[in-house]
This record gives structure tokens, sequence and C-alpha cells, in this order.
């Protein structure tokens, strides 16, 4: 797990991604108890987009002015889906969904690398969506980057380097948001979490400063759905089984 675990969060921080869609389809695949799945990778998530955060804003790829209309109602969300325990088969069968809906979105904005006709969002779709992926970050773990970046890459409102830039902050906010909403409820992480913390770090630093350099590498995203494909089907066998 600690070897499989830091080559996520180094592939997904190559693409300013925090993990947790990946953390819940490796957890999903070796049997671990949902009760501690969406804590443990909400807190991967928070060490990995730490280290990015840095990455990309030395870089230069981080916007404010793009950040804060999502951040503003996504981190509330996040910290009310986080006060969410939802049943372990429900639970299961929800996350199986999103994962086989983010490894689509993944496949098929993989190649996705030079844009043009770049516009800043309306605000009221930055507000919108900026809830309703914070709530869905909150309720299952996942930081809420892989359903914004495919949105803000087949929407044109900014370049790839800076949609990763922008999507490492923003599921950095919603995971401390609703791991805190998490803990206002009840706090459980598996004791294995010290490995895993470990690789995470090691493998979101060499993602990130990869990621911040180079332009995004179509087969790393290709791979990325390959895993929250099975992962996702794994998680629904579960929960309908």
């Amino acid at each position: 797990m600690p070897f499989l675990i830091f080559l996520i969060a180094l592939l997904y921080a190559s693409v300013g991604l925090g993990g947790g869609s990946g953390y819940l389809a490796l957890m999903g695949l070796f049997n671990v108890d949902p009760n501690v799945m969406k804590p443990t990778a909400l807190a991967l998530n928070i060490l990995v987009t730490t280290i990015g955060t840095y990455k990309y804003s030395r870089a230069g790829y981080f916007s404010w002015k793009l950040f804060w209309p999502f951040a503003i109602t996504s981190i509330p969300f996040a910290f009310l889906g986080g006060r969410l325990n939802l049943n372990g088969d429900i639970y299961k069968g929800i996350v199986g969904i999103l994962l086989l809906y983010a490894a689509t979105r993944l496949f098929t904005t993989a190649r996705i690398v030079e844009e043009k006709n770049i516009l800043p969002p309306p605000l009221w779709a930055a507000l919108f969506s900026g809830a309703i992926i914070g709530f869905i970050a909150g309720i299952t773990g996942v930081g809420g980057a892989i359903f914004l970046s495919p949105l803000i890459l087949l929407t044109g409102w900014a370049t790839t380097k800076e949609t990763a830039g922008i999507a490492t902050v923003f599921v950095l906010t919603n995971s401390i948001s609703g791991l805190a909403g998490y803990w206002s409820n009840t706090f459980s992480l598996p004791s294995e979490i010290v490995y895993w913390s470990i690789a995470v770090i090691f493998g979101g630093w060499i993602g990130a400063e990869y990621g911040s350099r180079k332009l995004p590498d179509p087969i790393i995203r290709q791979v990325l759905a390959a895993i929250l494909l099975l992962g996702g089907i794994k998680m629904l066998f579960s929960a309908l089984g």
C-alpha cells in the first residue's frame, strides 16, 4: 500500500490533483473499512496539495482572481458534506459512480494541451459549480479537482497550467474544510496513516516538481483513468454484494 500510494500521489500531483479519488480507488481495491476511507483520503489530499500549492504558485500558475469564486462556495459546502456520514454500502455506491465518472473525464481530457480563446467564467457559474463540487468533495473524500479540472479545461476558462495550479489549491481548501466537518462529528484514521503520509509526501513532492515545470503527459492521465475505472467497478460490486 505505501508504494502504491506513493505512485498515486506522484502521478496525481504531476497534473495538479491531490489524489483523493486514487486513494479511494486503492482503498476500495484493498477492502479498507469504509468508515476510515473518507478522512484518510482528505488527510492525504492535504499533504499532497500543500506541496503542490507551493510548487505551482512559485512557478506562477496560480490565479487568485479565477480561484476565489469557486472557493467561496466550495469551502462551506465541503464542511457540510464532511459532516455527513453515509451507510457503508451507500457510500461505496456513490464513490463507485464518482470514480467511473472521473475516469471518463480524465480519459477524454487527457490530450487537451493547448487552449484558445481563454475567457474567465461567469460569476454565477463559478459560485454554483464550486458549491456542488465542494459538497461532493466533503461527502466522499475526493478533493474536487477531478471534477473542477475537466470543467475549466472544457469551457476554456484557463490554460492547462493555470488549471493545475487552481485545482491544487482548490483541493487543499476543500480537504481542510471537509476534514474539519468530519472531525466535528467523529474522527477515525487507520493506524497505517503514518506510513501512507510519508509515501504521499515524497510522491507529491516529485510529482508537483515535474508537473509545475513540464506540460501534462496524456499517458499519465490515461493511467490514472484506468486506476479509477478499476476502483470504481470494485466499489460498485462491493456495494451491490
